[in-house]
């Protein structure tokens, strides 16, 4: 396995498909993924097809600022697939705060989060990151959004507002469609880019994620 940067993500230098993580809950499988074992760790492979993150790092993002011991607020944290990657890139002496506003999914959530001691379910809305001030951290390390609504930069600015700490990382993972479905992504992705260019945020990275997510891009932000 070799490592990625210094994201804690690993290559086995044969997967178009897989990244892999050391497994903080070793010998837990949660999402049928395959483990691999190599000089006495455990791997768990990570699927970039089914993932924002992993597909960003896959089309070589400069930088994620998730590392070991990194407190994250993640919004849309769905059943917990990405998250749980998260989990592991932070390690135990991080924690990974996570927010959907779907009971269902909080549901697995909270059965993936009662394994992994370094996350924490929290059913809301993120378009009221005052709402949750009670359960995070003041201040964390990175925001990550992954949010399907028309209003997915309001709501990822807010929280950076709310809960980034200066000098941390914002991830955006932006679904074009869900912001216009007429209009074409490249069209978005440049007045997605001209707002954050105005806000408190400074882009330091921005990738398209096809072949991985059509019509999506990810962009990697550093609060002023």
């Amino acid at each position: 396995m070799k490592q990625i940067n210094k994201f804690n993500v690993f290559d086995d230098g044969k997967s178009r498909r897989n990244l892999f993580t050391k497994n903080l809950t070793k010998g837990k499988r949660f999402f049928d993924e395959d483990f691999v074992h190599s000089n006495g760790v455990e791997f768990r492979a990570w699927d970039v097809f089914r993932s924002k993150l992993g597909a960003s790092i896959m089309k070589g993002v400069s930088q994620i600022g998730l590392k070991p011991g990194s407190l994250v607020l993640y919004l849309g944290a769905s059943h917990g697939f990405t998250p749980s990657y998260v989990s592991d890139i932070v390690e135990n002496d991080g924690f990974v705060f996570c927010v959907d506003n779907a009971p269902r999914v909080v549901r697995d959530l909270i059965f993936l989060c009662e394994q992994r001691k370094n996350m924490s379910p929290i059913l809301a809305d993120a378009n009221h990151p005052e709402n949750y001030k009670d359960l995070v951290t003041k201040e964390v390390d990175v925001v990550f959004q992954d949010i399907a609504q028309r209003n997915q930069v309001e709501i990822f600015l807010k929280n950076c507002a709310f809960y980034l700490k200066k000098g941390g990382f914002g991830l955006l993972a932006l679904k074009a469609r869900s912001v216009d479905v007429a209009r074409r992504p490249s069209e978005i992705f440049k007045e997605v880019r001209k707002q954050l260019e105005e806000s408190e945020m400074l882009i330091v990275d921005q990738r398209n994620l096809e072949p991985y997510e059509r019509d999506h891009a990810m962009f990697v932000c550093k609060k002023k």
